[in-house]
Order: structure tokens, then sequence, then C-alpha cells
């Protein structure tokens, strides 16, 4: 009798190894990004408009990951490869780098595939992503990489200075298109054989799908207009008078024509999660 129980009990610990055995093992996340990373942490600077980001969203799918937020807001990938080796970045077990928005705007040259190859240097974005992948592998060789290309934008009003403001992705800055730099991305993704999350091209984040509408003021009779894209295209937006254009009623992907709402924050999330279950 004693026998039965005792072999019972060493059959029942071996149940309860073998199927804990299944726990994923916990995994450190390091995101590299921009504000669209950064505001995961900091939804305060959003006027509350959201309540967690993409970062916190996956890892409510897969709790075994522990995100780093390496979001700087309003840098580029230029300025993330040229302050690389002063961010602080940690060996980790994975690693994402979404990117490109901001050097779009900020006029900064796309630069050739070739200067991607040949690492030429954070002159260019190519060179920029070439030294930022470089720094992650020589951190930790191993550790999946995964790149997600900026998505499309509307006219952006930040809500707290609305001098601080720019128009959309529907008209090229600096002569390049921000598709472009979406393309771009792609093609380090493919050369590499790291997975790109392709926001840019992503149905439910088309423009005409990032805000309901822009409230403006309309030029001939002076009365506020609820205007959805692309009509709101040149009204003209004076930001020392007239009110900010995105009241909350106007939120749909995302709350200012730039940065993610809580919809869009969700929409990106889910994308992730799906590479990241074929990574794991």
């Amino acid at each position: 009798m004693k026998q039965t129980i005792l072999r019972q009990g060493v059959l029942l610990v071996a149940i309860l190894c073998l199927f804990g055995s299944f726990e994923p093992r916990a995994l450190t996340w390091v995101a590299i990004g921009d504000s669209i990373t950064y505001l995961n942490d900091h939804q305060n600077e959003t006027g509350n408009r959201i309540t967690k980001g993409y970062m916190t969203r996956v890892v409510e799918k897969l709790p075994h990951l522990r995100y780093v937020n390496q979001g700087h807001n309003g840098w580029t990938a230029v300025r993330i490869a040229q302050q690389i080796e002063n961010l602080g970045l940690v060996k980790a077990d994975l690693y994402s780098i979404f990117l490109g928005t901001n050097d779009w705007w900020g006029g900064r040259p796309l630069g050739r595939f070739q200067d991607y190859q040949t690492n030429t240097g954070n002159g260019t974005v190519y060179g920029a992503f070439r030294q930022i992948i470089d720094k992650v592998r020589s951190l930790n060789p191993q550790a999946p990489i995964i790149l997600i290309t900026p998505m499309q934008r509307v006219d952006f009003v930040y809500i707290a200075n609305l001098k601080n403001n720019a128009y959309g992705s529907y008209r090229p800055k600096n002569g390049q298109s921000l598709e472009s730099f979406a393309t771009a991305i792609d093609s380090i993704g493919r050369y590499e054989k790291i997975p790109v999350v392709d926001l840019y091209h992503l149905k439910g984040l088309a423009m005409s799908k990032l805000v309901k509408f822009k409230r403006l003021k309309d030029p001939q009779t002076g009365q506020y207009v609820n205007y959805p894209y692309p009509t709101f295209i040149d009204v003209p937006f004076n930001p020392e008078t007239d009110e900010y254009p995105y009241p909350v009623e106007s939120i749909r992907m995302t709350y200012d024509g730039l940065h993610p709402s809580d919809r869009g924050y969700a929409l990106i999330s889910r994308q992730l999660v799906k590479v990241l279950k074929r990574i794991d």
C-alpha cells in the first residue's frame, strides 16, 4: 500500500515537472523607436488620450516577455545611430526597431541600399539602420530582430503645443515620400532575413482611417467645420488663434494625425504578436 502511494506520488511529481517544462522562459525585449514607442509609458503626454501602447499590449498577450522602452521622443534613426553608444542598450533576447517617420519629416536623406551594404555611416537613413542593427547584433548575435515600418500619417498637431505641426504623408518632404522609407526598411529586412511588420501598407492604418475629421475654420465663413480626409488638405490652420483641430470625437486610429490611439496601438500589437509567435 505504501509502495503504491509512493509510486503515485512520484508519478504526480513527474507530471507536474513535465507540464511545468512547457512554461515559456522569461525573455527580455528591447524596443527601439521614437515617440510612438516612448508614449507607451508616458500617457500623460498624450493628454491621457491613450491608456497603453503597443509594448504593454504585446506583453499582455505574451506574458513571458519583459520589455525595455528605448523610445526617444522626436528622434530619428540617424540620431539613434549617432548616439547608439550612449543609449544604455542592454543585451536582450529580442529587439525591435520602429523608426523612420521623423527622418522623413526632418528631411534626412534616405540614401541608397548600398549605404546599408557597405556601412557608409549615419549620414543616411540606410546607413543609420546598418549601425543600429550592427550594435544590436554585437550585444546578442543570436537575438531575433524585428523591423517595423513607419505608418502613414495625416496632418499632425501636437496636443501640448499647436505650433508644433506638420502636414501628412500625402505629400513628399524634401523630395522624398514616406513610402520610400517604408520600402527601404522592407528591403533591409529581406536582405538580412529579418521579419518586417509593414504598417505603412496595412489597410487598417490607411490615411482615410487615421482620424474621423479635422476641425478647422471655413475660410469663407469663419465657422468651424469637421473636414474628413482628404478635404482638410490645404484648409488653413492658425495655431495662434484656432482651437485644437482634433477633439476627442475625431479620434480614430490616431489621436492627433500621427500618434496611434488605443485602437491604433491595438492593431499594431496584433501584427507584432503574429510575428513574435512565429519566432517563438
